[in-house]
């Protein structure tokens, strides 16, 4: 294939990258009217932007002397909003370029500083970089943006939304005014435009992200679930479809941390992304993935920005997207490149209303469903295992003999029977969920009531969310105050400025004799007041426990029904900056 419109060593390079013909955006980059000229491009994720950028530079990149070894200007300068997509760029621009002889240079947090600094001496043609790392080198003189031809934006609204504004107006201040600038996004918000007006002169606006926010090769699927299901539920989206690569995005590290130890215990092939992991685990997580090692990658949405897999044909949100951009930059990790996914949104009965909203200001159609249960997905396992079975393939000699000699020991029928079993053995269960109506939900609560928590009676305690209180410090002060033990209390809703907690009534007698001892101590903690509430837990208890809803995977709010906390991994909902929650006196 001949591409007309670009330097033969361009279109031999992506020839031989199996390329029959450009995207939309490399095309219209490529264009006569934008030849020279500095660009706003808005075009939806995994249109081929990488290389729409490297395209757009090439005739100045090219028509440049090959740097020497002792040049310290580099020509292009990319920036990125994360580690994984500057890493996933220079290695597009790598291949793009390598017969042209421009090498490139890293350069990202959590890489060995002093490497890059090598690195950029050494006379790159191409600096790929993080806007933090980037804004260190260039304040240290290592980076000399002086002889500058371009400069690319990559995700420009993701790095204003994760506050990179400064360093990329100080990199950009930086930059000689005879570059070009390209400015490359997924949206455009008015932030955007702003910095468009400063920084690009007379700027050819490309608009390629199409009527409709929703990506065409992306089919979004909306799963209603009981709130308590929400993780057998992506248990059993992850059994059902049974992808080669499929991503799960949480909102938190701490959901991160959660969900993929629960994957990992149930037999899946998975691991996590987030801000806490270093590079280095990053990198080997990535590999694992390449390498099929591993099939799910559990992630927050700043740590999964710019992956690229092409395996990769499910995406799950675990927990809603907070708006139409999340939800589209997320569900674009799939359906790239012409390849088709879904995008499966999981959601609570009692978030229904939000999501509806969220997908119509994207302008996505999704299809209302209820998660995979048990059966559907013996059913598949089934389809499955037969399609690969009778698959027409070519045996070696030894899986031949191997096979006579079971013939002569076992029947059709057992051997037959013994290969399913051996299958299913490599799959993890699916979960039975809860029917979504109202009367399977009534009996599953009721089923899931503590024994010996029939007939309880509410204390109230004189600390509340002001006093930072939390249930991880009140369970074991409960317990000494009241000679008890933590599964002796039963649910625990925390207020403004008083908190509530259930005993038992059969031990309500010995608790409350405990409880008036103990608080003769001199202790600060014995002389807060606990007394039993004939009401119980007042209106703003009941908000609090709403306000919760939108932590973790617990979605029961301030209750603790089952000897945890539900919000943090360590059971506590405190909202205050201090996590242990000083005690005051009243």
């Amino acid at each position: 294939m001949s591409f007309e419109n670009l330097p033969p060593i361009l279109g031999d390079a992506l020839a031989e990258r199996g390329y029959t013909a450009l995207t939309p955006v490399q095309a219209a980059v490529t264009g006569g009217d934008a030849e020279g000229r500095d660009l706003i491009v808005s075009a939806q994720t995994g249109s081929g932007k990488t290389v729409a950028f490297g395209l757009a530079l090439a005739p100045e990149m090219l028509a440049q002397a090959a740097p020497s070894t002792d040049a310290e200007k580099p020509s292009a300068l990319v920036i990125a909003p994360t580690r994984e997509l500057a890493l996933q760029v220079s290695r597009e621009l790598g291949w793009l370029y390598a017969k042209a002889g421009l090498r490139i240079a890293t350069c990202v947090g959590g890489m060995d500083a002093s490497k890059e600094r090598r690195a950029l001496r050494s006379g790159p043609a191409i600096v790929v970089g993080t806007p933090g790392r980037l804004r260190d080198h260039l304040e240290r003189g290592a980076l000399d943006l002086s002889g500058l031809i371009g400069v690319v934006l990559d995700e420009a609204d993701e790095m204003l939304d994760m506050g990179f504004r400064e360093d990329l107006e100080e990199i950009l201040d930086a930059t000689p005014d005879r570059r070009r600038t390209l400015l490359f996004s997924a949206t455009l918000p008015r932030p955007i435009v702003r910095m468009a007006e400063r920084y690009q002169k007379d700027a050819l606006r490309l608009s390629l992200a199409g009527e409709s926010r929703g990506h065409g090769d992306i089919a979004y699927q909306a799963v209603t679930v009981a709130p308590s299901e929400i993780e057998n539920a992506v248990v059993n989206l992850l059994r059902y479809h049974e992808a080669e690569t499929a991503i799960c995005f949480c909102a938190t590290r701490d959901s991160v941390r959660r969900l993929h130890a629960t994957l990992q215990n149930r037999g899946f092939a998975v691991v996590a992304l987030s801000g806490e992991h270093s590079q280095s685990e990053r990198n080997h997580a990535m590999q694992a993935l390449r390498d099929r090692r591993a099939r799910v990658c559990v992630a927050t949405d700043v740590a999964a920005r710019g992956l690229d897999l092409p395996t990769l044909s499910l995406v799950i949100h675990v927990e809603i997207p907070r708006d139409a951009e999340t939800l589209q930059h997320r569900s674009g990790r799939t359906g790239r490149a012409g390849r088709k996914g879904t995008a499966a949104i999981v959601v609570p009965y009692n978030r229904r209303k939000r999501v509806e909203s969220m997908l119509r200001g994207a302008q996505i159609v999704a299809e209302w469903t209820e998660a995979p249960s048990a059966d559907a997905i013996r059913s598949q396992d089934r389809t499955r295992l037969l399609e690969r079975l009778t698959a027409e393939t070519e045996f070696e000699d030894e899986d031949l003999s191997l096979a006579k000699d079971l013939m002569e020991r076992m029947s059709p029928a057992d051997i037959a029977a013994a290969l399913a079993r051996a299958h299913r053995a490599k799959l993890p269960e699916p979960e039975e969920l809860i029917a979504n109506t109202p009367e399977a939900r009534q009996k599953d609560k009721a089923e899931r009531h503590r024994p010996g928590f029939e007939d309880t009676v509410w204390f109230k305690i004189d600390i509340g969310r002001k006093q930072n209180a939390e249930p991880r410090w009140l369970l074991p002060m409960i317990c000494r105050r009241g000679h008890i033990t933590r599964n002796e209390i039963g649910a625990i809703r925390i207020g403004q400025r008083e908190s509530w907690f259930q005993i038992p009534r059969a031990i309500v007698p010995k608790f409350t004799d405990a409880v008036a001892r103990t608080s003769q101590s001199e202790d600060a903690q014995d002389a807060i007041a606990i007394e039993e509430s004939s009401d119980g837990p007042r209106i703003e208890a009941r908000q609090n426990r709403k306000h919760g809803e939108r932590n973790g995977f617990n979605r029961n709010g301030g209750d603790r029904s089952d000897g945890k906390g539900p919000g943090r991994k360590d059971g506590s909902r405190g909202r205050g900056k201090n996590k242990r929650g000083p005690i005051k006196k009243r």
